[in-house]
């Protein structure tokens, strides 16, 4: 299985959210999954693919040429593609993962799981979204999305659909066990 994780460039003002990454990379390289990821070597990425790496997993990053200098791509990974643009990044990660899941990060972190919750929701794949929820960062977010339902917005079903932990197990578990909704057309 090869999960596609969505998390910040930098790494936040809490050492959970570093400590937590790591053990959240160690865990899926114990449990044979390779992870695919934005391309960079430092902050929450950084961390993420170090540790996969540390714990004799894979990691394949995906980095657009402009940001490869600024992100400073990590070359000692399994593999690095370079691509033009976002939207390339995007695709790639998209049809190299089984699953996605953000871990906390900032504007690029949301667009990033909000794109690949958007093309569930439409049918355009049946892979699970998860928010791996480090100290509560994305409860607010929560109740934002669920204000949308309860605003006829969007369907229970797409709300539902979200897988929202921050236990390990239990995100390993509902990714394998995932049943996607109806389609919404």
């Amino acid at each position: 299985m090869t999960i596609a994780v969505f998390c910040g460039s930098s790494s936040g003002n809490d050492i959970d959210f570093f400590n937590s990454t790591k053990e959240l990379g160690k865990y899926f390289a114990l449990n044979n999954i390779d992870v695919v990821y934005g391309g960079g070597k430092v902050g929450l990425m950084g961390a993420l693919s170090d540790s996969v790496m540390e714990n004799g997993g894979k990691v394949y990053g995906v980095i657009p040429e402009k940001l490869k200098d600024k992100e400073l791509a990590h070359t000692q990974i399994t593999k690095l593609y370079v691509v033009k643009d976002m939207h390339e990044r995007k695709a790639l990660m998209a049809e190299k993962s089984d699953a996605f899941v953000a871990l906390a990060g900032g504007a690029g972190t949301l667009e990033e799981i909000f794109e690949v919750w958007t093309w569930a929701q439409l049918g355009f794949h049946n892979k699970p979204c998860a928010f791996y929820n480090i100290n509560g960062f994305y409860d607010k977010l929560f109740d934002m999305v669920k204000g949308m339902s309860e605003s006829g917005f969007l369907k229970k079903d797409y709300v539902d659909m979200l897988i929202k932990t921050d236990d390990k197990d239990q995100l390993l578990k509902a990714i394998k066990e995932y049943k996607p909704p109806k389609n919404k057309w």
